[in-house]
């Protein structure tokens, strides 16, 4: 075959693919066997391996995913992609409608309402019939590069009829259909992997990818609503874009309403809130807007959403039912949470039985009690919560619920003895062996923020704990995969085997999870007040656990005399010890290390040989600043971040520990900077009151090139009396 028979053939081969994968995929009319259809892929594939050059990067074979990516890089949109203005209140719809009215001077405002899919916002562009890139909202002005990760939508044309307009860049959303993400859950369970909370969160998940392979192996698809950039065709009002759509097998909303007067657009939102229960995906809201464009161009826009358009969102779906009991579960930490074992009802597309009750005080304020009927509330696929009690239908012999009669003054698991802390709502366990804890402290434990153990979700955690194989998440690493292998996943009349397979992953997670930076370490064993940031802050001031264990910093800020902040400590002030790290957290922390449960594991990782060290270790951030060792950029600066940017938030953080910074939750007058992106909110006026510098990511990244990032020096012991534990 001679490269230009290649090409004919190669361009016949991925003509067809596509036409097919429309078929099947979207007009669901199937015209060869899914065999015939593999022989032709094969076939591409192979022509593509012997003749590279000739590979279309838009090429049917890539809906299967490519390489491993290294990272996002950044794509500036042409037009920016602005957000909506929300309002759960159709008088505020009224109000929107007038608003117009005033703005064009006509009485009669031409409408479209379509459904507000719940999904993630993107930008997809289309030059001379090729897919050329998909990007994120990001901050509206710059998005992620997801366009590997895009090309594997098999709904999504790769290219476009030749009637396409030469430059297309359209807006939609991409989510997960209801059907298919149950499916992928299920399926998720049977493997033993966590199931995801609601489809918006896996689409997001899903995109944020780095290896497009995984990507494909997820049903996502895409819906568009909205135009940016276009060449080569005018569009002159929301019919039009439609049309276009429609013509370019462009995916668009299931149904839109028409409406030129305010109760024609309420109509259409009260017959799309009873319509969308019906609807293959998730859908919160109905978007109205102006049909015209020349209209949509006199009326403008604000900084951050068009004045033409506004989105009603509906309030979260309610139910009534009868609360038959409540049961007290164990949490990781310890911590007795009651649940409420309700009639099985109908909600939001699932069917509930379980309600979160919260906490021992929440069902104290809302007088709570067995047998009441109860208005139940659903986002999503959230467990739900008890939001009232119907009084009108309270039994008359009804009693009022004492939760500690209800455990028994016990641990319902272990029997153990329960305590609350001082100025607490929770009790909790104090038994840190209560079996009960094991399951939930292991899948924290091997959460992706934490340890990312993959392959251990919920099934597999609590069926390590019924089974006896881990107390404690430590005892996974004694774990092999022989010893994974058989963990019968079912019941013993329906057993379902883990596999040798699912075994071999967690082992070789494990072996790789050994090598991860402590703040991940002490994040992931669950110290009561330790979460993400205090974790990270720790392993600033310490190396190793062993130092975290023995800590002189921790024990001067535990002791510090009531009233007395660690700022104005003479022995803790040049440490700039970040909010997250306080009174409670560093007495939590030692009160851990010096409990049997702390001790345990520490004796557990020295048999172990694990021993993980600080990759953010800077103690002295001001002696860094000065010269003191290190030309650190941002040593001795605080700053906390907020609003939307282009990335997730922990990539910042890691921009700015990695140049010296520190970052806190909260504002205050210690803090440097505020790293702000689009709707910042009530930290952007805090930042104000206490004058600290606002940044924007352009300020920001500006920063960033003239910032390197550096090693910081060690700190010196804080008691040169106070011997430290050496267990590594």
């Amino acid at each position: 075959m001679t490269a230009e028979e290649a090409r004919t053939r190669i361009d016949h081969l991925s003509s067809e693919l596509e036409r097919h994968n429309r078929l099947y995929y979207v007009e669901a009319t199937p015209v060869i066997s899914d065999r015939e259809y593999d022989a032709l892929h094969r076939e591409l594939a192979d022509l593509e391996a012997k003749w590279p050059e000739l590979a279309s990067q838009n090429s049917p074979t890539k809906r299967v995913g490519g390489a491993p990516l290294d990272g996002f890089s950044q794509i500036t949109h042409a037009l920016r992609m602005m957000s909506l203005d929300n309002t759960y209140s159709e008088g505020e719809v009224a109000e929107f409608y007038q608003r117009m009215v005033k703005l064009t001077g006509s009485e009669k405002i031409d409408t479209r309402i379509e459904p507000k899919v719940d999904g993630v916002a993107v930008s997809i562009c289309y030059e001379n019939g090729a897919l050329k890139y998909a990007a994120t909202r990001g901050d509206g002005t710059v998005g992620d590069d997801i366009t590997e990760n895009v090309r594997t939508i098999r709904k999504l044309p790769l290219t476009l009829p030749t009637d396409a307009p030469r430059l297309l860049e359209v807006r939609g959303e991409i989510f997960m259909p209801n059907e298919a993400f149950r499916k992928m859950n299920d399926e998720r369970e049977a493997a033993g992997e966590q199931r995801f909370a609601n489809p918006r969160n896996a689409t997001a998940g899903t995109l944020k990818q780095l290896d497009p392979k995984v990507t494909a192996k997820r049903p996502l698809d895409i819906i568009f609503h909205g135009l940016g950039q276009v060449e080569g065709e005018e569009v002159t009002s929301v019919d039009a874009f439609q049309a276009l759509l429609g013509r370019l097998r462009l995916r668009k909303a299931d149904r839109i309403w028409r409406a030129d007067s305010l109760q024609g657009i309420v109509t259409a939102i009260r017959e799309l809130d009873a319509l969308r229960r019906s609807l293959p995906y998730e859908t919160d809201g109905a978007v109205v807007k102006v049909n015209s464009v020349a209209v949509q161009q006199a009326v403008g826009a604000t900084s951050k959403a068009p004045r033409w358009a506004m989105a009603y969102k509906y309030e979260p779906e309610r139910a009534e039912t009868l609360l038959k009991a409540i049961t007290v579960q164990v949490g990781r930490t310890g911590v007795l949470t009651p649940v409420a074992e309700l009639e099985p009802v109908f909600l939001s597309g699932s069917t509930v039985s379980r309600a979160t009750l919260h906490n021992e005080e929440e069902i104290q304020r809302k007088d709570i009690r067995v047998g009441d009927t109860v208005m139940i509330e659903k986002a999503g696929e959230i467990i739900p919560a008890v939001i009232e009690v119907v009084l009108a239908r309270r039994p008359a012999d009804s009693q009022a619920f004492n939760f500690m009669e209800h455990i028994g003054h016990q641990c319902p698991s272990c029997r153990a003895p329960v305590t609350k802390e001082e100025g607490f709502v929770a009790w909790r366990c104090a038994n840190f062996a209560c079996p009960a804890r094991a399951a939930t402290q292991l899948r924290h434990f091997c959460a992706r923020k934490m340890l990312d153990v993959e392959g251990v979700g919920d099934i597999v955690a609590d069926k390590l704990g019924e089974r006896g194989m881990v107390r404690t998440p430590l005892d996974l690493f004694d774990l092999t995969a022989d010893d994974l292998a058989p963990l019968n996943l079912g019941t013993d009349e329906d057993p379902r085997v883990f596999g040798p397979k699912n075994a071999a992953k967690v082992v070789a997670a494990c072996q790789r999870s050994r090598a991860m930076p402590l703040n991940r370490w002490l994040f992931a064993i669950g110290i009561p007040d330790v979460g993400e940031s205090a974790a990270r802050e720790l392993s600033r001031l310490h190396r190793t656990f062993a130092e975290v264990a023995d800590s002189p910093i921790l024990s001067e800020l535990a002791q510090l005399k009531k009233g007395k902040g660690k700022e104005t400590s003479e022995v803790l002030a040049p440490y700039q010890i970040a909010q997250e790290v306080g009174q409670v957290a560093a007495q939590s922390v030692l009160d851990f290390f010096n409990g049997p449960g702390g001790q345990a594991m520490l004796e557990k990782l020295r048999s172990l040989s694990i021993d993980p060290q600080s990759d953010n270790y800077a103690p002295l951030p001001a002696t860094a600043a000065t010269g003191g060792g290190s030309s650190a950029p941002f040593s001795g600066t605080t700053w906390v971040i907020t609003g939307t940017l282009s990335e997730p938030r922990p990539v910042f953080e890691e921009l700015i520990r990695a140049r010296g910074g520190k970052t806190s939750g909260s504002v205050s007058a210690r803090t440097s900077y505020l790293l702000a992106g689009e709707e910042a909110g009530s930290k952007l006026d805090k930042a104000t009151q206490f004058g600290v510098k606002v940044l924007s990511e352009v300020e920001f990244r500006a920063m960033l090139d003239a910032a390197p990032t550096v090693e910081t020096p060690a700190a010196p012991p804080l008691s040169e009396s106070k011997e430290q534990l050496n267990l590594f």
